[in-house]
């Protein structure tokens, strides 16, 4: 079993938090901070904790993609995008989203701007160039294939005025609007001590929370509190696609608790942008056991998000660079998504990284039910998951319960 790593502290209030993911563009019909805020009390009823917001900077114009660009084209690091609203807009949903007891983080991309940033021509020596000495479109090697980022250029970190420059700008929105910290685009292509210093230049202003788009475990040592979980998303996808068994779940726990640090917080999720624009809808993915997977993901182990949409059945693909408002209907999985976070916390077993505890997977006589135990001192909490279509039994201290189909129980011990 991984240690317990002493090098970085999580924030007090991240221990027993969600993580809520917010689109703002296509999360109204005006795609506003203003019509998102309004939306707050909502939010913390269904018990978020941490709102995260995808890139709120002004977009790129140059080689722009689509009529309304990506997010993640950042034309001025230092600036709201003006679709969304003022940087006084975006002050007054800070502290509102700290009154109602929540925490805020924002998108950031370090990896690369647009074409049209002022930074490419004032400091072009902070660029990636080709053979011909020019700056060109960013090129990602995914593993698999090739993706060709034309509306966006790429860094080149060898530069040490660059470090400072992209630091100040972190710095800034902590400093100025009292955000909680950051979730980094693609941050394992930026150097691992580019991050290590500025959390701690950033942990001398408060306390922030780091959540990386990436999964390599170095990242947990001094910079990141969370990294992304595409494995257990990857299993569950191939297990709701019939490729795989519920047994394989079990083999995901023992490399996952074996490979990360105790504390390491992992996010685990059904769907989040990506997945949802540019693979399919988790409700389309997972049919009806979505609400199995829903119930999987918030209790097993890691920190849950919720990307926004989930909690009415998010039904479709969302344009990327196109506006392609939510539609809320009728908040069918609220009820579901809102008992989950609300066992999640209050019990401390259920808890992230080392404040909860390492699940314990327990015998079931049903191939297609999942049952595991979690214990943290005097709180223990049992997890029975019924991945099929037709109503399971399983017995548990010599008592008999009954699983709707694609539903779950929790028995919880003080």
């Amino acid at each position: 079993m991984a240690t317990v790593n002493t090098s970085l502290k999580h924030p007090e209030w991240s221990k027993s938090a969600n993580i809520y993911q917010v689109n703002l563009r296509q999360y109204s019909e005006k795609g506003d901070i203003q019509s998102f805020r309004n939306d707050l009390p909502r939010l913390k009823e269904l018990g978020v904790d941490i709102i995260w917001l995808m890139p709120i900077h002004p977009i790129g114009e140059k080689e722009r993609k689509g009529n309304l660009g990506s997010p993640y084209s950042v034309k001025d690091y230092y600036e709201i995008c003006p679709t969304l609203g003022t940087l006084d807009d975006f002050k007054e949903l800070v502290n509102e989203v700290h009154q109602l007891g929540m925490f805020i983080i924002i998108d950031w991309v370090a990896n690369h701007s647009a074409w049209d940033n002022s930074w490419v021509t004032e400091h072009p020596e902070w660029y990636l160039k080709n053979a011909e000495g020019e700056i060109h479109s960013y090129v990602y090697d995914n593993g698999e294939e090739l993706e060709y980022w034309d509306d966006v250029v790429g860094f080149d970190y060898t530069q040490e005025l660059l470090w400072d420059e992209m630091e100040n700008a972190l710095k800034f929105w902590v400093e100025e609007t009292n955000i909680d910290g950051y979730r980094c685009d693609v941050a394992g292509l930026v150097p691992t001590p580019f991050w290590e210093r500025v959390r701690a230049r950033l942990d001398t202003i408060k306390p922030v929370f780091m959540l990386a788009e990436w999964s390599t475990v170095d990242l947990h040592k001094k910079s990141f509190d969370m990294t992304y979980n595409w494995d257990f998303y990857d299993i569950m996808k191939s297990v709701a696609a019939g490729k795989r068994t519920i047994a394989s779940l079990k083999d995901y726990l023992s490399k996952e608790v074996s490979t990360y640090p105790r504390d390491a917080y992992r996010m685990v999720f059904t769907t989040n942008h990506d997945k949802n624009s540019w693979d399919e809808c988790d409700v389309k993915i997972f049919g009806d056991a979505l609400k199995a997977y829903l119930a999987l993901t918030i209790t097993l182990y890691g920190m849950p998000l919720i990307y926004n949409g989930q909690e009415s059945g998010l039904d479709k693909k969302l344009a990327f660079f196109e506006k392609d408002t939510i539609d809320w209907k009728n908040f069918s999985f609220t009820p579901l998504i809102k008992e989950l976070l609300s066992l999640k916390k209050n019990n401390p077993a259920l808890w992230n990284g080392q404040y909860g505890s390492i699940p314990e997977i327990l015998e079931a006589s049903n191939d297609e039910v999942i049952v595991f135990s979690r214990e943290k001192e005097s709180n223990k909490v049992i997890i029975c998951v019924n991945f099929s279509s037709n109503q399971a039994a399983v017995t548990l201290n010599k008592t008999v319960i009954t699983l709707e189909p694609y539903g779950f129980k929790a028995v919880v011990e003080q």
